[in-house]
């Protein structure tokens, strides 16, 4: 079984979708620990509800960035991972970390990347009137929210929709496709190579994996 930590700043709804599908053993791993950047983060309740170590380290008790990913590093590398899998985790990461990490570190976005990184993407695409919005999964690279794309999904936007509306949307998607993706790193399916994703040996084009229609 392959280890699994996740990294989170809040409700954890990404978490609890990890949790669900390594229960349904639809991923052939385990999460061996959660971090938050957050003491009152709620996914810290999700992990201790399966028994799985949860643990906060806040800002505050550090120096500085390089300082907080240094002991981060540490207390992560104590549980042997195999991934480490970002789930809403609102810290920007040092490139010490990333290095650390490379090609086994995943993030999920709210958005159709290279379109709105950052925050905000579901205020911004009512903004601009977007008709489609969605989410993407990638590896985490120094660029944030740049690394190359494994898998998106799209959702409609539609006139008088909200962003709770467009955000319900499309966190569905996003429970569906984030474990799928960890499965198949998990699996030894997915790796990052020349800085591109590779799926079962198949180079992924810039917008990540997509099904035949």
């Amino acid at each position: 079984m392959k280890n699994i930590v996740v990294l989170i700043s809040g409700n954890g709804s990404n978490l609890q979708a990890i949790i669900d599908a390594c229960k349904q053993k639809k991923i052939n791993g385990t999460i061996r620990a959660v971090f938050s950047n957050k003491a009152d983060a709620f996914g810290l309740e999700r992990a201790r509800e399966a028994n799985i170590p949860a643990h906060a380290l806040e800002a505050s008790q550090f120096a500085g960035r390089e300082a907080f990913d240094r002991e981060l590093v540490h207390e992560i590398d104590a549980y042997a991972p195999d991934v480490v899998v970002l789930a809403g985790y609102m810290r920007i990461l040092s490139p010490a970390f990333v290095e650390h990490f490379a090609g086994r570190l995943l993030n999920i976005h709210p958005s159709l990347l290279p379109k709105y990184p950052g925050l905000h993407t579901h205020r911004q695409v009512l903004e601009n009137g977007d008709e489609e919005h969605g989410t993407s999964v990638h590896f985490v690279t120094d660029e944030l929210d740049g690394g190359p794309v494994i898998l998106q999904a799209k959702v409609p936007v539609f006139d008088g929709d909200s962003e709770e509306d467009v955000t319900e949307r499309v966190q569905a998607q996003e429970h569906a496709i984030y474990p799928l993706v960890v499965s198949w790193f998990v699996d030894g399916r997915l790796e990052m190579l020349d800085g591109a994703a590779w799926l079962d040996g198949v180079k992924l084009p810039p917008q990540g994996y997509a099904a035949e229609e």
